[in-house]
């Protein structure tokens, strides 16, 4: 199967091998289906619509004509959401798990950095970069983390993981937020999201107090202003592409575009603009800004460092020590920017649909957001590797309110076909 990030400078090469992920899958039983559309190269090119890619072309979202998927990780979640696909994986540096998640109506895990293996994926950044399911429930959500969590000798960051990995299913309680402190981050978050989601937002909150929690509410993150200034993780990731992309070409056994590193992709981009550009839309920037890095620099070394202080140490770790909590909870809509630059988890389920009469906002020339009947969700933050609770608050909000069912695909959206129909057919 062709691992090219949506990219035609990949069509055709061949990797070492598979990824350390779908090595846990397979020797799980898993069928691997195929390889799903994404924004390209986990959107990290630039002006780029979202869900859009060379070789696939536009991905849509299966819940209004035309709606934006959000990304990166698009055909992932578009794919769960009609049931192409029992279980599907995404990969997060920020938001590309959370926002599609949210997007298509699904539960799933940003997972700690370092608690799932990026061995074997196309990277953005070693820092940032994680795996995790993309599905329809919690549980399918849980049992998949169960498998491909784990140390991976080929990606040194999750040999410092505690042992042994948890079986995530155990932590499928009904009554998980009972007697728990939930927190939730007001500036920052609450104050940057639609009329509808922070209706629904606030109803959530109803059900997770008549599910036994308390509700802290405000929980702000003390550094939160500080946070939304930082152009730390530009840096950072602009850095560690250039390197870790350079490396990936390099590894390839081949590659038929003859592109071997970031140089001879930017300007395979600009030789092939009937291939790589979509219209009306410019897509070099980031990688020209990435270009132009020059290793691991002490500028580098001070903004990774930064990152993680503003992220963790004086974000959500304060927040958490402060008010005494268990987890934060925001809309998804907002969750995933802090969580980016500590490298901590994020679980998120559903938690409503744009109204019928909400005014249909436009996401470029491709794509409307928002739109009637789209769907956001619910997520759960909290520290380093504690997965484990936050499935279980995530899982006790989804069974006590069953949102993913209130609301179905348009009609064309809903795939007729059945395997039966094409295999073994020309």
């Amino acid at each position: 199967m062709n691992t090219t990030a949506g990219s035609f400078s990949l069509l055709g090469s061949i990797v070492p091998d598979d990824a350390g992920v779908v090595k846990r899958l397979r020797a799980a039983g898993a069928i691997i289906l195929g390889k799903a559309n994404l924004s390209e190269f986990a959107e990290f090119r630039g002006n780029l619509p979202s869900g859009w890619s060379g070789r696939g072309g536009q991905c849509t979202n299966a819940f209004f004509p035309n709606a934006d998927p959000c990304g990166s990780s698009s055909g992932s979640g578009v794919g769960s959401s009609i049931g192409l696909t029992v279980v599907a994986l995404g990969s997060e540096t920020d938001g590309s798990i959370t926002c599609p998640t949210s997007q298509n109506n699904l539960a799933g895990i940003k997972p700690t950095v370092g608690l799932t293996s990026r061995a074997g994926v196309i990277p953005i950044s070693a820092n940032q970069d994680t795996i995790g399911p993309m599905v329809r429930s919690m549980s399918d959500a849980a049992i998949v983390l169960s498998i491909i969590a784990g140390p991976d000798p080929n990606d040194n960051f999750t040999l410092a993981q505690p042992n042994p990995v948890p079986d995530y299913t155990l932590a499928l309680n009904k009554i998980a937020l009972a007697g728990k402190r939930i927190g939730v981050p007001r500036r920052g978050f609450t104050d940057r999201i639609q009329a509808d989601v922070l209706a629904a937002f606030e109803s959530a909150l109803d059900t997770i107090k008549s599910l036994g929690a308390t509700v802290v509410d405000p929980a702000d993150l003390p550094d939160i202003d500080e946070v939304r200034r930082s152009g730390n993780e530009s840096v950072v990731l602009d850095t560690d592409f250039k390197v870790q992309i350079n490396e990936w070409y390099e590894s390839l056994i081949e590659n038929p575009s003859g592109v071997r590193s970031l140089t001879d992709l930017i300007a395979f981009d600009a030789a092939n603009p009937d291939l790589e550009e979509p219209t009306n839309f410019t897509s070099q920037s980031i990688l020209i800004a990435s270009q132009a890095t020059n290793g691991f620099t002490p500028a580098y070394f001070q903004a990774l460092a930064f990152d993680k202080e503003l992220g963790a140490t004086r974000g959500i770790d304060a927040a958490l020590e402060e008010f005494d909590l268990d987890a934060l909870v925001t809309p998804a809509t907002v969750a995933a920017g802090v969580p980016a630059i500590a490298g901590y988890p994020i679980v998120t389920v559903p938690l409503g649909f744009f109204s019928d009469n909400v005014t249909i906002g436009s996401a470029g020339p491709l794509t409307v957001f928002p739109a009637p009947g789209v769907p956001f969700g619910l997520s759960f933050l909290g520290t380093a590797f504690s997965e484990f609770d936050l499935i279980g608050f995530a899982f006790a909000y989804e069974q006590a309110t069953m949102t993913r069912l209130g609301r179905r695909a348009f009609e064309a959206a809903i795939p007729k076909t059945q395997l039966v129909d094409v295999i073994g057919k020309a």
